[in-house]
């Protein structure tokens, strides 16, 4: 479950999941809700991978984050599916999404940047938190 609060010239974005594997997934799925108002209507027509290295767990959510963003803007890539696989600090994941169509994709805000001005991952009594900030 994601939502999202009010941020001064920016929107945060609050994630609680029970794995760090569902965090992952529920960030990358609050970020495309940002980008795109209608975010059901994205068909998983094409599948990607992505992989990364990471230490630290919120570096790897900040590259994680900031790959889907960098594939929106120089491609135009929209995912609606993601299949997390994390593994000694490492990120491995599929994700199935469709070019952005204007006729049937909405615009919802132009996220500039994932930020790491208020970036906290921490592991809760129930499972996982995070709270980033993203530039709009």
């Amino acid at each position: 479950m994601f939502e999202t609060f009010d941020h001064t010239a920016d929107i945060g974005l609050r994630i609680n999941a029970a794995t760090l594997e569902e965090l992952f997934v529920d960030a990358a799925r609050g970020l495309m809700s940002l980008l795109v108002e209608n975010i059901d209507d994205v068909q998983p027509t094409l599948t990607e991978t992505i992989q990364l290295v990471g230490t630290e767990v919120d570096y790897l959510l900040f590259d994680w984050l900031n790959e889907l963003l960098f594939r929106f803007e120089t491609r135009g890539m929209l995912f609606r599916e993601f299949d997390v696989r994390l593994e000694g600090g490492n990120l491995g994941a599929t994700i199935r999404g469709e070019s952005f169509d204007r006729s049937r994709h909405h615009l919802a805000h132009e996220v500039k940047a994932i930020t790491y001005h208020g970036l906290s991952v921490e592991q809760t009594e129930s499972g996982w938190r995070v709270e980033l900030v993203l530039d709009i």
